[in-house]
């Protein structure tokens, strides 16, 4: 049986636009040459001609929040209760079989930037693929925002999961979600648009808010998801064990056996 693994991560990396100004990540890369003055400080006596080609190691110095790269929501980050009044468990508190599970991809794509995806939406794309959802299976939604990775618009582009919708996906037992997109919900532009013409804050994140009825983790920054099928495939997203967080970084990939 053949086995193809498929990369939804996206890098982390500097002078790329994948979070709004003020949360960029920002690496330092120290190279072999670079880090000889801290090698050889260990070693009295040592100097650069004695190492082997010259060369110390490599090794980087990375700035980050938790939401920075492809990485996993937990319940806390949506609100500091789930399941309608349990404490909102953190990262480190993931249920792992909720990270490995069988895969069903939403294509979203035609979806205008900005639009707040229903569950009529939902249902009737279901329809489409021929899919029924069972507990536990990973959804994960494709938007316009997957091939706007790079670009300036990235962070404002993509539709995002209403409160409506991300409740049929919760009701039906799924757990994990994910999408391509900066956020789970619509992008903030968009959302602080409808906000001024309407006044009504429950627009806001309606759809990570979701989380406070019914506990649920999201994926953000996925990034292939055009290349997988409807289903067919296998999501492994295991966060790291990051104690009291509201996020960790993840390796998304899909497994596809033939």
């Amino acid at each position: 049986m053949a086995r193809t693994i498929v990369d939804l991560s996206i890098y982390l990396e500097n002078d790329v636009i994948s979070d709004p100004p003020p949360y960029q990540p920002k690496i330092e890369y120290i190279d072999h040459n670079t880090s000889i003055p801290s090698l050889i400080n260990f070693f009295p006596g040592l100097t650069a001609q004695d190492l082997p080609d010259g060369e110390a190691w490599a090794i980087e110095k990375v700035e980050l929040i938790t939401h920075n790269g492809t990485h996993l929501d937990a319940p806390y980050h949506f609100a500091s209760t789930m399941n309608k009044g349990e404490r909102a468990i953190t990262i480190d508190e993931v249920p792992l079989d909720w990270c490995f599970q069988p895969g069903v991809k939403l294509d979203f794509t035609t979806f205008a930037d900005g639009y707040v995806v229903t569950a009529a939406d939902v249902e009737a794309e279901l329809t489409r693929i021929g899919h029924t959802l069972s507990p536990l299976e990973i959804v994960v939604v494709n938007t316009a925002a997957g091939k706007r990775y790079g670009k300036d618009n990235y962070v404002t582009s993509g539709c995002g999961m209403g409160y409506e919708a991300t409740m049929y996906l919760l009701e039906r037992g799924v757990r994990l979600t994910g999408t391509d997109g900066w956020s789970w919900d619509a992008p903030f532009v968009h959302t602080r648009e409808a906000y001024e013409s309407t006044g009504n804050a429950e627009l806001i994140w309606e759809g990570h808010k979701a989380g406070r009825d019914i506990g649920y983790c999201h994926l953000e920054k996925l990034h292939n998801l055009e290349s997988l099928p409807a289903n067919g495939f296998t999501v492994s997203c295991f966060p790291h064990k990051i104690r009291g967080a509201s996020a960790g970084w993840t390796r998304a990939v899909a497994i596809i056996e033939d």
